[in-house]
């Protein structure tokens, strides 16, 4: 997301009022071939912590449902929560973090931070995973609509690999439309020659050694991952001034300017314990001499077990834009990844050209689609038809290309700039 062509965002109190718990349903529970499954609905994210955290704990799990992340969109944006706990022969099965939203009239339930989210899983246990066969979604599939009905209209899952690491996802039998995205990874080696061996690696050295070489004739650099909890927020707010210039010289709408939306990530800063695992850590290049203190290139990463994700990133176009400054900083996070026993860098949710020259796998993803009621099956209709059009613009590269300079221009609606 630090590459000079990115145009899009990739991209949360349980002070919960009074009349939203009141509309917390029974829990409801049906049988199936390989026992019995029970669904409970919490309002708040209290009462779930514990299985929450016992859940979050699996490496399979995206980080992007756990709940120090949760809590912090949750904090700062307030929507209705519908968080299904689930349950095989009372054991702890899997946990769908959801709130609702509401779109046009229609209530959607989603996962929580979607709009900010590059890889979904939900949240299964390792049992529950090897014990799901054929047919479980049938069952699946009323009792979760017997459970979220009251709160929604329709169940709307995003950016979910229905394979992912060797296993099958237990959602994979629910009706579903592929995401006009896929996400692209990196496999990490011990070294930083194997990991770039698979890629053309006489063209990535050189690139590399050319790049320092025009960074170090401009004064030279330095890349940090500053520690301090001001240093941090700085660098954040840093960060949010290059990509809402990014976009406006884009013509494009800023994905980061909501209060709501940098509190969040702002949050996610204070929630770094220091350890291996963390929802947001921040890198950059500070340059020296001419340019001595100012930030070349900016990249967020998140990391749980041996998964690393970018989850955003920005660059300063007005220094030293030949020099590459954020492929740059994509090969030195990297090259500390190695370091620190990291297997997969993962570049996100996005079809970017950097993305293809660094990344030897592409994972595909596919949208959950479930109504519970006749508005919900109209919504899901019109996101069926929206998704296909876009991957059919997508699958069109002169298409697709003249409506990005159309966007650039700014004669592409607001409402149309607004995803992609």
């Amino acid at each position: 997301m630090l590459a000079q062509k990115r145009h899009d965002a990739m991209a949360f109190d349980e002070d919960v009022p009074s009349e939203r718990r009141a509309i917390a349903p029974n829990p409801v529970a049906a049988a199936v071939s390989i026992g019995q499954i029970s669904l409970t609905v919490h309002d708040r994210m209290e009462p779930a912590e514990r299985a929450w955290r016992q859940l979050e704990a699996d490496p399979w799990n995206s980080l992007h449902q756990g709940y120090d992340w949760c809590h912090a969109w949750v904090k700062t944006h307030g929507n209705p929560l519908a968080i299904v706990e689930g349950r095989l022969n009372g054991e702890l099965a899997f946990l769908l973090p959801l709130e609702i939203e509401r779109h046009y009239m229609v209530r959607c339930a989603k996962l929580i931070a979607s709009s900010f989210t590059n890889f979904n899983s939900g949240l299964f246990s390792a049992a529950f995973r090897r014990a799901c066969a054929d047919g479980i979604h049938l069952k699946l599939e009323s009792l979760l609509g017997d459970a979220l009905r009251p709160y929604a209209d329709l169940l709307c899952l995003s950016n979910v690999p229905l394979e992912w690491r060797g296993e099958r996802h237990p959602l994979a039998g629910l009706p579903q439309v592929r995401n006009q995205n896929a996400s692209f990874q990196l496999k990490l080696a011990a070294t930083m020659e194997e990991t770039i061996a698979p890629l053309n690696a006489k063209n990535r050295r050189k690139k590399y050694r050319t790049q320092v070489r025009k960074l170090e004739a401009a004064g030279g650099f330095e890349h940090i991952r500053p520690v301090s909890h001001h240093d941090q927020q700085a660098l954040l707010e840093c960060f949010f001034e290059q990509k809402a210039a990014r976009f406006a010289s884009s013509g494009l709408p800023d994905a980061f300017q909501d209060a709501e939306t940098q509190a969040f990530f702002h949050m996610l800063l204070e929630r770094d314990k220091g350890c291996t695992d963390v929802p947001l850590e921040l890198h950059a290049i500070q340059l020296k001499g001419e340019y001595d203190g100012k930030i070349a290139a900016i990249a967020g990463l998140s990391r749980k077990g041996d998964h690393v994700i970018c989850q955003f990133g920005s660059i300063d176009d007005g220094l030293l834009p030949d020099a590459s400054p954020g492929e740059l900083l994509f090969w030195l996070m990297i090259e500390r990844c190695l370091l620190t026993g990291a297997a997969l860098f993962d570049f996100g949710i996005g079809d970017q050209d950097y993305k293809r020259r660094w990344c030897t796998e592409e994972t595909v993803h596919h949208d959950i689609l479930l109504p519970f009621n006749p508005a919900g099956r109209l919504a899901t209709l019109a996101y069926r038809n929206r998704t296909k059009l876009k991957t059919f613009i997508k699958g069109n590269p002169r298409l697709y290309a003249l409506i990005q300079r159309l966007r650039a221009r700014g004669t592409v609606s607001s409402a149309d700039k607004s995803s992609d």
